[in-house]
């Protein structure tokens, strides 16, 4: 899998905003394994108000219109990559198995 990163945008902090294999991050730490629309957004009117061209959230990061189709390919690109080793698959599996849990309420 290629894993090298994919630049998205610096932040007004300095700090950049890239995908790094399976994960938007933020300055090289993991923000978000994927992109939610701002429409779908609980915080939308906050986020606009802050960061009036969003259009998607990757965690805490607004993302225009642009920045969110770039971080999307490369987010794609990670997950077209499979990996059908035993490991990956212990890693899907331990992923999943979260993913359920907080989807019924686990924090």
């Amino acid at each position: 899998m290629d894993t090298a990163p994919v630049f998205i945008k610096t932040t007004l902090d300095g700090r950049r905003v890239e995908v790094i294999g399976r994960h938007v991050c933020l300055g090289g730490v993991p923000e978000a394994d994927r992109l939610i629309a701002l429409d779908e957004h609980p915080n939308r009117q906050a986020v606009l108000k802050a960061v009036p061209l969003a259009t998607h959230m990757a965690g805490r990061l607004p993302l225009t219109m642009a920045e969110a189709s770039v971080a999307q390919a490369a987010l794609r690109r990670a997950t077209d990559a499979f990996d059908g080793s035993a490991q990956a698959a212990r890693e899907r599996l331990r992923q999943a198995g979260w993913q359920k849990a907080l989807a019924d309420g686990a924090e």
